[in-house]
Formats: structure tokens, sequence, C-alpha cells
């Protein structure tokens, strides 16, 4: 008999592309078919067949309170009452502003957008309109959004000139996207050399966490921000996924490494659709109606979005051990997969983010990623997900740990984790 989620994932794809509108939803990559959600509290989802589940996707990281905080969803009710979108300035984008400022090292000025991929897609013209130059570096496996200029993978060697990684883009949008390996100080440095005087701008996730989370080697980001401060060029740290959530002030803070630029998304909002950049005072200058970099926005800094990210940064400042305990949590289920796994998988954790990939070698940047026995990854996901513990349907995203999941919960996700690898073993 097919569930109601079987018989919504028929009807949806014949009306959206896929059945899904963003394409890890698909299940592709494991086989099975999407879990359809009614409703979500606290650490809990539970899809339109009843089944409850432990959520440890939190809508891909904005759930670090957890799902439906009475406190948030108190807030975004009042202001509902006032009207979904004006297109006019008010007061709560001033007072997100503040606390973006008060709270993110680099971010003294901020325009607030709708999503991650217009946050990145807009520093990356301030960056390029600032330093009158064209070019950028990525990182291969660090993953920017979807605009046009930055779906791009490395040709046949890391100088070469990028080709599009996505049918649609033209060569010309990424012909001055240039791609660096993750880590590797080298590539980057070839890349300053062969082009000098030429790149606006490094951007890079301080924290690699779309190739599965992947830290930086010790020395990594400090590399960046001296190298980019040699040559002229601007540092961006794309924080759309560790804003908020590594600390406080992101991974900026938890490192210490100040970058130029910052983009946002994620928990900002609350869990609203919602997004930020900024940076230094002068830079930001740059800016439409203050300069000559163009970028605007119907619903940007909506007050439905800004009070669900005022109430959320509220929280979290009123309670900062709330990293202490999420750390405590995720490094828990590291240490429990390590132990009942015995060497056959690689386990990524900093903070509340971890990543377990299986794979014998160390993970530390996308080749290493790409190294992970995909078709084992869905079998571990079909083993949790029938035991109503629900993980990132892919091997190359993360697993993320809110205020919410409670003891008991973590023991008995350790539990299943530890049953699953001893059959794996035996």
């Amino acid at each position: 008999m097919e569930t109601r989620s079987e018989q919504l994932y028929e009807a949806a794809k014949k009306h959206i592309p896929g059945g899904v509108n963003s394409p890890v939803r698909a299940f592709g990559a494991v086989g099975r078919t999407p879990r359809f959600i009614a409703s979500a509290r606290g650490d809990r989802i539970i899809d339109v067949d009843g089944n409850e589940m432990i959520d440890y996707i939190c809508s891909w990281g904005p759930g670090i309170l957890g799902h439906a905080h009475p406190r948030v969803i108190q807030k975004v009710q009042e202001a509902c009452e006032d009207g979904l979108t004006y297109g006019a300035p008010t007061e709560k984008e001033v007072q997100l502003a503040e606390q973006i400022a008060r709270l993110v090292p680099g971010m003294e000025v901020s325009r607030l957008v709708s999503s991650g991929t217009e946050a990145v897609m807009s520093a990356v013209r301030v960056a390029r309109g600032y330093t009158k130059r064209d070019k950028i570096i990525k990182f291969k496996g660090c993953y920017h959004g979807h605009s046009d200029g930055l779906l791009v993978k490395a040709g046949s060697a890391a100088l070469t000139t990028s080709v599009p990684d996505s049918a649609g883009v033209p060569e010309d949008y990424t012909k001055n996207t240039l791609v660096a390996q993750y880590n590797d100080t080298t590539s980057v440095e070839e890349l300053f050399a062969a082009n000098k005087g030429e790149i606006a701008a490094v951007i890079v996730e301080p924290v690699a966490a779309n190739m599965g989370v992947v830290l930086p080697d010790k020395g990594f980001l400090k590399f960046l921000r001296e190298i980019t401060e040699r040559f002229g060029s601007l540092l961006i740290f794309d924080e759309v996924i560790t804003g908020f959530r590594l600390s406080l002030g992101g991974a900026q803070e938890y490192y210490g490494i100040t970058p130029d630029l910052t983009t946002l998304g994620k928990i900002v909002g609350g869990g609203m659709p919602i997004g930020a950049y900024g940076g230094r005072k002068e830079i930001m200058e740059m800016v439409s109606p203050l300069g000559p970099v163009y970028q605007a926005g119907t619903l940007s800094g909506n007050p439905i979005a800004t009070t669900a990210g005022i109430e959320t940064l509220t929280i979290l400042e009123e309670d900062p051990g709330i990293y202490k305990r999420l750390e405590q949590k995720a490094a828990r289920i590291a240490e429990t997969v390590n132990e009942a796994a015995g060497g056959i998988v690689c386990v990524n954790q900093i903070g509340s983010l971890l990543s377990i990939f299986f794979t014998e070698r160390a993970v530390t940047d996308y080749e290493s990623a790409a190294d992970s026995h995909t078709g084992k990854y869905a079998e571990y996901f079909g083993f949790l997900l029938d035991a109503g513990i629900y993980v990132a349907p892919s091997q190359f995203e993360a697993m993320f740990l809110s205020e919410a999941h409670t003891e008991e919960d973590i023991s008995y996700t350790c539990q299943k984790m530890r049953e699953y690898f001893q059959d794996f073993n035996s």
C-alpha cells in the first residue's frame, strides 16, 4: 500500500521538477522516497504518514533552538497581525542590523537580503566594485549558492579557468572564477602569482559544510587573511551555515580571523527566508544608494523574517552556554561512531556540526570527501530512517544538533548507530 508521502511525491513530480523544490530533498542519493513533513516541534519532525523522527537536519542549520520555539513563534504571530511586508523601512531592520554588528566581528555595516545565494552574489559584486578587479578565487567543494558565477568546478589543473558546473550557465559567466583546493595553500599562491593585480576576492566557507563537514587545517584561514592583504584583495567568509552556529560571532569569532566581507543566512532569520552580507563601513559604502554597486530587493528585511531573527539571536545572547552544550552533544555522537565503527569511517566534528564519511582516509578536501562510499552511506541512512532518526539524505551534507535535542534522544541515536556499525562489522 502506498504511503501518503509516496502519493504526494508522484503528484509533485507532475508539476515540480523532480518533485522537489531543492535537489537534495529528492532522496535520489539514498534510493528512497522523500518524506513529506507535516509538522515539527523541538527536535522532532512528523511526516504526513504520522512517522515521528528525531531531526538532525534542522532545516540545514537554522534550527539551532529546535523547531517552533515558543518565544519565536509568539513574536512572529504578533508581527503577522501588523502585515507581512511593506516594501518600506521598518525599525526591526535597524534592530537586526545593530545585533549583527554587535555580535559578528567583521560586520560593521550590513545589508539584508532574502537568501544566502543572494547574499553571496551581492558580496562578490561589492568586492569587485571596491577593488575594481574582476577575478575571484573559490575552493573546490565549497558551495556558495546557485548564482551563475559560482556554479563552477576546477578544470584540468588548479590554474585553469573554471567551466560551468550547471547547464544554462555561459562559460563567460565563470571565466573570472578561479578554483583552488581547500586546505591547499600552494594552490592559492599559484593562482595569485598567475593573476597578479586581477583578483578581487577570495571566498571561502571557513568550515566547509557542503561536501560534508571539512575543517580548515591549522593556519589555513590565517594564511588566507595574510595573502589577501598582501595582494590587495578582499577576504569573504561565507558563514551561511557557520554564522551564529559555531559561536555567537560565527567562525570568525571561533577562529579569531576577521574577513573583509561576511555572508549570513539560515539562523539570522530564525528559520525564515533571509540573508545578509556586510563588512567594513568603507567597503559597504560602495552599495547603492551610497555607491555605484547596485543591489535591491522588495522583500529584503521584511518584518516577519526580521522579527524571527531578532528573537532567535536574543535567545542565543541570553544563554551563551548553549554552544558548549551543543558541542558536547555532537562530540558524544562523534565519539560513539568512532568507537563503534572501528576505523572504517572518518568522523569530522566541530561545535554542533558533524559528518560521518564512509572512507578510512582522513577527509580534508573535496577529493578525500569524494572518495567516500555513497552506497554504504545510503544503507546507513536507511537504517537510521527506519529507526526514526532523520539525517541528511546525502553523504556530502552536514548533521546539525539543536538545543532541543534531549539527552534521551542523543542516547537513543548513539544506541542505533552502535547497532548499525556492529552489524556492519560482523
